[in-house]
C-alpha cells in the first residue's frame, strides 16, 4: 500500500507520499508533473522534509470517490463520465509519453470535484509497487446499482477480462466495451396530419403482418429463448460475485473460530462450586443504578436542536441531495464533514472541507477522525454546533 497522509497547509489541503529512496529530479517524469498542466493528474509538487522526500499531490475542494457511495449507489452516468475521465488520461499519458501503469487507482486516491464534476488521479513516477487497478473493479462492482443489469453485467465481465488478460485488456477491450453503457437517445417519428394517409399505412402494415405471421412466430420463440439464456447468463454472473464474497467470508469465520478453539485452553471459565449448607438461603442482590439513556445530537449555540444522530453514518455539507445535514453557510464546503458510529462511540470527520473542520477549536487534518465527547464545539467553515 502508498504510503500516504494527508496534511493541511496555509489555504490548501494536500495528500503527501512519502517517497523510498531520494528521487533524481532531473528524470523526466518527475519535470513533466512538477511542470504541472496535464488534463487529469493532481497538480504536484516534491518537497524535502527532515530528509525525506515527499510527493504532495493538492487535492484541495476534491473528494476521493471511496467515500461517495457509502448510503447510494453508482449510476450508469456517474460510471460513463468515470470511465471516459479514465481514457481520457489514459490518452494524455501517451501524449506526454508517461507511463499509465503509473496511474493510481486505489478508489481512496481517485478524486472528483462535485462542483465540476471532474476526476483527478495520482501519478507516480517510476512507480514499482501496485497501483490498485484490481481494488477499484471490486469498489465499483460492489456500489453498482444492480437495478441496471447491463451495467453491472459489463462490470462483473470487465473484472473477469481483467484478471485473465491484465494490461493488454485496459489497452484493448476495456473503453470498447463500455461503449454501450451509453444511453441511447429516443428516436422521434413524426406524425403525419393526413389521416387516410395513416390509415393506408396501417391497412399496408396488417397485410405484410398477416403473410409473416409464420415467421414471425419462429422469430418471436428465437427471441424468447435468446432472452432466457441472456437471463441465465446474468444470473450465473451475479451468482459467481457473490459465491465468491460468502467463500471468503466463510474462510473469515472459520479462521475466527479456530482461533478461539486454539485459545480456549488459555482461559477457562471457572465454575462456581455450592456449599450445601448454602441452599435454601435468601442471597441479597445490590440494586444497579439506572442506566441513562444516552442521546447523540447536533445543537445551536443557543441550544436549538438541528438533528438526532440516528444512523451509523452522517454527513453535513452545503450540496442538498448529498448532505445528510444542510448547512447553508458560504464557508462550509459542498461536503465538508462526517459523524460516524464506532464501536466506542462517534467520531468527527473532516471531509477534505476548504476552510477546515475543528473541535473544540483544534483543527482537523483532511479525513482525520477524532472522538466526540458530550458538551464538544464543532466549528464547520464559520458555522459552530455543540455536540451533545
Amino acid at each position: 500500500m502508498l504510503n500516504t497522509e494527508y496534511i493541511r497547509s496555509l489555504n490548501a489541503n494536500y495528500e503527501r507520499l512519502l517517497l523510498g529512496e531520494k528521487p533524481e529530479e532531473k528524470r523526466y517524469q518527475y519535470c513533466m508533473i512538477s511542470r504541472g498542466g496535464i488534463r487529469g493528474l493532481l497538480p504536484c509538487s516534491l518537497r524535502y522534509i527532515d530528509g525525506n522526500a515527499y510527493l504532495y499531490y493538492d487535492i484541495t475542494s476534491r473528494q476521493n470517490i471511496a467515500q461517495l457511495f457509502d448510503k447510494k449507489v453508482i449510476t450508469r452516468q456517474w460510471l460513463t463520465d468515470f470511465l471516459w475521465s479514465m481514457r481520457r488520461v489514459r490518452m494524455e499519458m501517451s501524449r506526454f509519453l508517461l507511463e499509465e501503469g503509473n496511474i493510481v487507482w486505489f478508489p481512496g486516491h481517485i478524486y472528483q470535484d462535485l462542483e465540476k464534476n471532474d476526476f483527478h488521479f495520482i501519478y507516480i513516477p517510476y512507480c514499482s509497487e501496485d497501483t490498485g487497478f484490481q481494488d477499484l473493479m471490486e469498489y465499483l462492482i460492489e456500489h453498482v446499482d444492480y437495478q441496471d443489469e447491463e451495467m453491472a453485467e459489463y462490470l462483473y465481465k470487465a473484472y473477469e477480462q481483467y484478471e485473465t488478460a491484465g494490461e493488454v485488456y485496459l489497452q484493448s477491450k476495456f473503453f470498447e466495451d463500455a461503449e454501450r453503457l451509453r444511453v441511447p437517445q429516443k428516436q422521434v417519428v413524426p406524425e403525419s396530419d393526413d389521416t387516410t394517409d395513416r390509415q393506408l399505412l396501417s391497412e399496408q402494415n396488417k397485410e405484410q403482418q398477416e403473410k409473416e405471421l409464420p415467421e414471425e412466430k419462429v422469430t418471436k420463440e428465437d427471441r424468447r429463448r435468446e432472452e432466457n439464456g441472456h437471463a441465465t447468463e446474468k444470473k450465473g454472473l451475479f451468482t459467481l460475485w457473490e459465491n465468491r464474497r460468502k467463500k471468503e467470508k466463510q474462510e473469515r469465520e472459520n479462521y475466527s473460530r479456530n482461533l478461539q478453539l486454539t485459545m480456549s485452553g488459555y482461559a477457562v471459565a471457572e465454575e462456581t462450586v455450592y456449599e450445601e449448607d448454602d441452599m435454601g438461603k435468601t442471597v441479597y442482590m445490590e440494586e444497579q443504578p439506572e442506566t441513562r439513556e444516552t442521546r447523540h445530537r447536533l445543537m445551536t449555540e443557543e441550544g436549538k436542536l438541528l438533528v438526532s444522530l440516528e444512523q451509523d453514518t452522517y454527513t453535513i455539507g452545503k450540496k442538498r441531495g448529498e448532505a445528510d445535514l444542510v448547512l447553508e453557510e458560504p464557508s462550509v464546503s459542498r461536503l465538508h464533514a462526517r459523524i460516524v458510529k464506532e464501536t466506542d462511540g462517534y467520531y468527527l470527520e473532516d471531509m477534505n472541507s476548504t476552510n477546515g473542520t475543528l473541535k473544540n477549536g483544534l483543527r482537523l487534518q483532511p479525513y482525520e477522525k477524532r472522538k466526540l465527547e458530550e458538551g464538544d464545539e464543532i466549528t464547520f467553515g464559520k458555522r459552530i454546533l455543540i455536540y451533545r
